[in-house]
């Protein structure tokens, strides 16, 4: 499960408990500026649990410095030794300017960032001069016995190249199609199940006993996305369809469209639907999925019975 970054930081325990007693494998903290700190969520959530392992998805690379994240994601590996997926992204441009450290090149910034914190997880002593990441002879005292794979919270095809060459694996926006992970995973010049390279997708949950209901609550979602469309959803086979029919027949298009749309677009519909979408998404290559809730405290506490019944499956 994914904790909304609208979420008070109180639930994220309850959330935790529910999830590990109810079987459920893993959950995704959600750090976006200006909401909630993703460290500090992932800290509350390992502390009150002993088997669910947290990713934290994303920092982005530039609202710390580079041995400054990497000392957050080893103080909660200290905490949870072997509970732990970070995330590391370049982070909403406007946002990066309006905390004035936007950087010219995101690209450059994110590889000296993640080139950094690698090293510097695995106990080196690091030197860099670089255009965003210059140490001198930095190493940690507390680095994790066993480091966590470091992953690129990229889209583009030129950010998914960058994370085959230097992340430990990708985590992979909303909506997280099948289509769209064997298309990162391309870009990335990887090979679904290389063992060397963690792919993690997050995904929109809304499991109904009635899939056209579940199909309705979610057709506003899918025409905010289509408004401004990236490559998750070009990179659809049926992608020209799919906007065709929402420019011609809007909303209702959307909560009509075919059974398999929605079924390769995210964990939509009945539960059987939801289980085919993750399955989907394993037979692709994914190894991690962090599902959204309705933001709403209230209707998440239900979806977590739907959550924790998908990972049982």
């Amino acid at each position: 499960m994914c904790f909304d970054r609208s979420f008070p930081p109180t639930f994220v325990t309850e959330v935790a408990r529910s999830l590990e007693a109810g079987g459920a494998q893993q959950l995704w903290v959600i750090e976006d500026c200006f909401f909630t700190t993703g460290p500090s969520l992932a800290a509350a959530a390992l502390t009150v649990t002993e088997q669910l392992t947290v990713g934290v998805g994303i920092l982005p690379a530039v609202a710390r410095t580079a041995p400054v994240t990497a000392m957050e994601i080893a103080t909660l590996c200290g905490l949870a030794p072997g509970r732990v997926l970070p995330g590391v992204g370049h982070g909403v441009q406007e946002w990066m300017a309006q905390m004035g450290v936007r950087p010219v090149s995101p690209l450059t910034a994110l590889e000296e960032v993640m080139v950094a914190v690698t090293r510097l997880l695995a106990g080196e002593q690091v030197t860099s001069r670089g255009h965003y990441v210059n140490l001198d002879a930095v190493r940690l005292d507390q680095p994790p016995a066993d480091p966590p794979p470091v992953l690129a919270g990229v889209f583009g095809p030129k950010s998914l190249a960058l994370a085959g060459r230097v992340a430990g694996g990708v985590v992979l926006a909303e909506p997280a199609s099948p289509s769209y992970v064997r298309w990162a995973l391309e870009q990335a010049g990887r090979r679904p199940g290389d063992p060397d390279f963690h792919v993690a997708v997050f995904g929109v949950v809304c499991v109904k006993k009635d899939r056209a209901e579940a199909y309705r609550t979610m057709a506003p979602w899918l025409g905010r996305q289509l408004d401004q469309p990236r490559t998750t959803l070009t990179t659809l086979p049926f992608f020209d369809d799919l906007a065709a029919r929402y420019a011609d027949k809007g909303l209702d298009g959307l909560a009509t469209m075919p059974a398999e749309w929605w079924t390769e677009l995210a964990p939509v519909g009945t539960l059987d639907d939801a289980a085919a979408h993750l399955q989907g998404l394993e037979d692709a290559g994914v190894r991690s999925i962090g599902m959204y809730p309705i933001p709403d405290v209230e209707v998440a506490r239900t979806q977590l019975a739907d959550v924790v019944e998908l990972a049982r499956g």
